[in-house]
């Protein structure tokens, strides 16, 4: 007999870990703990990032060699809580093989306090007590080690459990003749894992270590992870089976089933800028890359540690593929073996996930090959026909223990080189793991939730430690939002994490509390001056880079020679003064976008532009269309508006010339004001926040185009959405809500002088910053006579950002404490489970959640399909009420979503709208087949695609989306 085993007593050899209440199998504790020991090498040696590895090394006396024999040493003792009263009761016939060798107990009934005993708690507190009484460790020095056996479930201990417990020794160990036995069995077991897994001789150094809670944090993810998969049954079968093979043999089968792809170990591109970007990125003959494009990657090659690097470059600057060079550099340089791309919705990540899937393939992986994992991660992704695509052509990879369809895309014999196999791998689906796969495209709560005090928070943390995170359109993000960023920041700062932020459009005061959060107060301390710079730097294009702990550094690279003036023009409210100026202006033809804040204005609008310039000519786009008839639209806008000379795609690079209309109005919500690379001839825009008015002018004149319409050759925009009848203007209700007007006023009276004042056109993109830093700085702007107006608006904008930001502390992760304190209470009072679920995002956004239906149609015959007019193969699918619907026209139905005007969720209505749509709940359908629509709320609508609904009139179409009307 060799392995843990070895020596063990009879007693220490009962104990068992894992029970199967179906075949009746088990497992003994000593057999689980070296199967998570031994996994946990495994991962430590072939999957956990270099920067990982480095992190952990970095703070232990022996370097590398003593961090890969902590990490399978924590793992070998995770469980060791087992061999306690209140964890081995509660088998009768495993508990009894205890009793016959001397571990008396009692029954579970007889021990009502037992839940006060979790395994992960009482594991904690024995391994703390051993290194004390038997290692002569500390109690502070114990804390921080055995603190990883409690969290092993997802929530480190919190004070107030440790104590319970400590009062009730009975549940460690029964009292009486058999509480020696006990004590013995748990030192014999710890002292065995300390000989098996080699730590004996290194125990006395580690006593003397601080470890940093965010390396504490990393091998709690660890200990889970290997935990994870050694409790897999499938991997690692129980007794009796598992005694007929020796534990190597056990170990090597389960790893070769389990099959995790391998990690992305980039060398640093030795070529130039222009090389690296030909190489990686479908650029058109003879382009070179733009000068931010080029500063951004020497930048990256020349800053001492790769840190934040924040890039603010105007729209349709490259930005995207400058983030993606960078963060190969970064990556190369600092170990990490991954990337996260964030973006604002699931539309712009669903954008951005093809382009993503792009640049990997152009990616060299050596000789060979490998696969690397790939994953989209917000609610919908399964419906996303890119990873749909990506997971439909896979082979079967990974063992089968969560949702999901394993995937694998194989590589083509006509590369040039050899790329890596794109996994979606079976293991790294789920909520809780996605986000461990090498590269993840997702939403910005999926960073945010990295700040969110909840459950298995490490494994978030672990996922982000050995990555290049990416923040796409960072000044998207509202203040409550934010505060969650810069604390994530200020962790992925002490993670050494390089980060890249980008943004057309962002304040200087943003600017510089990114900056801080990321490095630290005692970087901002010895570099005050430095960052006090940041708030003040106007220059534009601008990149920012500051190492860990460092100081900042500023560039201003050229411009790409890419500009345009842009007349301003007010415009009072009013559809007949909208529809009057256009008359003028489209005389000899155009494409004109008009931009409204809130949907209600969209379609209001759109139907009176309808009724003076005819139906043909005016199309919408907004946010309350299903998510398929949104797809066609942004694929028709591309087609009609997009690029010259280039075939539409859904990455937003698309767009034939000769589909190009010679008059049309499209009418627009927020949808148009990113991702879509869309170019138009005169905008009419709501007044908004200065920033998104900048990136609505983004498309305006965005492509060279040989000619367009006279009267709108040159750039010009028109801003309306505001009462002027006053002395001071009144932006319009709606905008009110949505933005605020404290935001709006400094706006408007940033712009005010090129709209009346004289000051001539706007200059893209040289009047950018300046625009935005005025508008968002702390001095005084627009007419004295406005002074009292826009002084109140602050105050009440000051005090809704109090009130957010005393919000956002109720769950948000404190910042990490001193070297050597223990994560005990790490999450206290925290937020639960976090997904992306409407009540998880509403943990990190401020936004009121509105209620989501998935759309279904009753025919005239009484049948119930898919909708009608999504097109072949999709429409009238059948879906049987009184029956599992096929899984096609299941899938087809639930990507059929669309989202209630927020109306229908005030707390007035909510209620009732709720009742009238479970009304409609098929039983056949809230089953395990039946994934898809299961717990889903669904929107009828009948056959002239109406339906009623809490007192109003809904009617939907693919043209023009969902309308309410109040009934009469």
């Amino acid at each position: 007999m060799s392995g843990l085993d070895a020596g063990l007593s009879s007693a220490a050899r009962s104990v068992w870990a894992k029970y199967d209440f179906v075949s009746e199998g088990w497992l003994p504790l000593w057999r689980h703990l070296a199967d998570s020991a031994a996994v946990a090498g495994l991962l430590w040696d072939a999957w956990v990032p270099r920067s990982v590895r480095a992190l952990v090394a970095g703070v232990l006396p022996g370097g590398a060699a003593d961090a890969r024999l902590l990490v399978v040493w924590l793992a070998g003792v995770h469980d060791v809580g087992k061999a306690t009263p209140a964890f081995a009761c509660q088998v009768d016939a495993l508990a009894e093989r205890m009793r016959d060798v001397g571990l008396d107990m009692a029954g579970p009934k007889r021990m009502a306090d037992r839940r006060m005993a979790p395994h992960g708690l009482a594991g904690q507190m024995l391994l703390a007590r051993w290194l004390e009484e038997r290692r002569g460790w500390s109690p502070r020095s114990c804390g921080q080690f055995a603190v990883v056996v409690g969290g092993h479930h997802g929530l480190p201990p919190e004070s107030v459990q440790v104590k319970d417990l400590d009062d009730h020794p009975e549940l460690l160990r029964t009292r009486g003749r058999s509480e020696s036995v006990w004590r013995g069995v748990q030192e014999e077991l710890l002292e065995a894992c300390a000989r098996e897994f080699e730590v004996e001789g290194r125990l006395a150094a580690w006593q003397r270590v601080k470890l940093p809670q965010p390396v504490q944090v990393v091998l709690s993810a660890l200990v889970i992870v290997a935990d994870w998969i050694a409790s897999n049954a499938e991997l690692f079968p129980y007794f009796p089976e598992a005694a007929s093979r020796s534990g190597d043999e056990r170990v090597a089968a389960a790893w070769r089933t389990l099959d995790l792809p391998a990690p992305w170990c980039p060398q640093e591109f030795a070529g130039s800028a222009a090389d690296l970007f030909a190489t990686r990125f479908d650029l058109p003959p003879g382009a070179r890359p733009r000068p931010v494009q080029e500063a951004a990657v020497r930048l990256a090659r020349e800053i001492l540690v790769p840190g934040l690097m924040m890039v603010e470059a105007p729209m349709g600057e490259g930005k995207t593929e400058a983030a993606l060079a960078v963060a190969e550099i970064f990556a190369a340089r600092s170990g990490a073996e991954g990337c996260f791309f964030a973006l604002p919705t699931m539309a712009t990540s669903n954008g951005m996930f093809p382009r993503l899937l792009d640049w990997l393939h152009r990616m060299p992986a050596g000789a060979d090959g490998v696969a690397w994992s790939v994953r989209l991660a917000h609610s919908k992704a399964a419906l996303n026909e890119d990873f749909a695509d990506l997971m439909g052509a896979s082979q079967s990879v990974g063992a089968v223990d969560v949702d999901g369809e394993p995937a694998a895309v194989p590589r083509s014999a006509q590369e040039p080189f050899a790329p890596a196999e794109l996994v979606a791998h079976q293991w790294l689906s789920g909520r809780k793991k996605a986000m461990l796969s090498s590269f993840v495209v997702g939403t910005i709560d999926q960073l945010l939730f990295a700040g969110l005090k909840s459950r298995h928070l490490a494994l978030r943390h672990l996922a982000l430690a050995g990555k290049v995170v990416v923040i796409d359109e960072a000044h998207a993000y509202d203040a409550y939002m934010s505060s969650y960023l810069d604390r994530v920041l200020a962790w992925l700062g002490e993670y050494r994490v390089p980060v890249v932020v980008l943004s057309a459009t962002l304040p200087a005061g943003r600017r510089r509390a990114l900056a801080e959060a990321y490095v630290g107060s005692g970087a901002v301390q010895r570099h005050e001056d430095l960052f006090a710079g940041l708030a003040e730097a106007e220059g534009y294009p601008l990149l920012t880079a500051v190492a860990p702990g460092g100081a900042p550094v500023v560039e201003q690279p050229g411009v790409s020679g890419r500009g345009d003036l842009v007349e301003l023009e007010w415009l009072d409210d009013g559809l007949d003064e909208l529809g009057g100026r256009l008359a003028e202006l489209v005389a000899g033809g155009g494409c004109v976008l008009v931009v409204r804040n809130t949907v209600a204005r969209v379609q209001e609008t759109a139907q009176a532009l309808r009724a003076r310039f005819g139906e043909g000519v005016v199309s919408v786009a907004h946010a309350r269309f299903m998510d398929p008839d949104r797809a066609v639209k942004d694929a028709e806008l591309l087609k009609q508006f997009g690029p010259p000379g280039r075939e539409a795609g859904p990455d937003g690079a698309g767009g034939a010339t000769s589909d190009r209309p010679g008059l049309h109005i499209v009418v627009a919500s927020q949808v148009a004001e990113q991702s879509l690379d869309i170019d138009f001839d005169l905008l009419v825009t709501d007044l908004a926040p200065v920033d998104l008015v900048l990136q609505r002018m983004g498309r305006l004149h965005r492509h060279a185009r040989p000619e367009r319409p006279g009267l709108l050759s040159s750039a010009r925009c028109i801003v309306t959405g505001v009462d002027g009848s006053g002395q001071v203007p009144q932006p319009v209700a709606g905008s009110v809500r949505v933005y605020g007007r404290h935001a709006l006023l400094r706006s408007l009276a940033v712009l005010f002088p090129h709209l009346r004042g004289g000051a001539g056109p706007v200059r893209l993109p040289e009047d950018i910053s300046s625009l935005v830093q005025q508008a968002y700085g702390p001095g005084t702007v627009g007419p004295a006579e406005w002074a009292e107006v826009m002084q109140e608006a602050r105050r009440a904008y000051e005090a809704e950002l109090a009130d957010k930001e005393q919000r956002a502390d109720t769950y948000r992760l404190a910042p990490a404490l001193g070297p050597g304190r223990a994560l005990t209470d790490w999450i206290k009072g925290g937020a639960g489970d976090a997904d992306d679920s409407r009540r998880g995002r509403a943990q990190v956004r401020d936004s009121k959640e509105t209620l989501e239906v998935i759309v279904v149609q009753r025919q005239a015959d009484g049948t119930l399909t898919t909708p009608s007019w999504l097109g072949p193969g999709r429409s009238g699918l059948p879906l049987p009420e009184h029956a599992v619907p096929e899984p096609r026209a299941a899938r087809m139905a639930a990507s059929c979503g669309l989202r209630l005007p927020l109306q229908f969720s005030q707390p007035y209505m909510i209620d009732q709208v709720i009742d009238e749509l479970e009304k409609f709940c098929p039983r056949a359908w809230q089953t395990k087949e039946c994934h898809w629509l299961a717990g889903e709320l669904f929107l009828v609508l009948g056959p002239d695609c109406q339906t009623r609904l809490a007192g109003f009139r809904l009617t939907y179409s693919s043209s023009e989306g969902l309308e309410v009307t109040r009934e009469s």
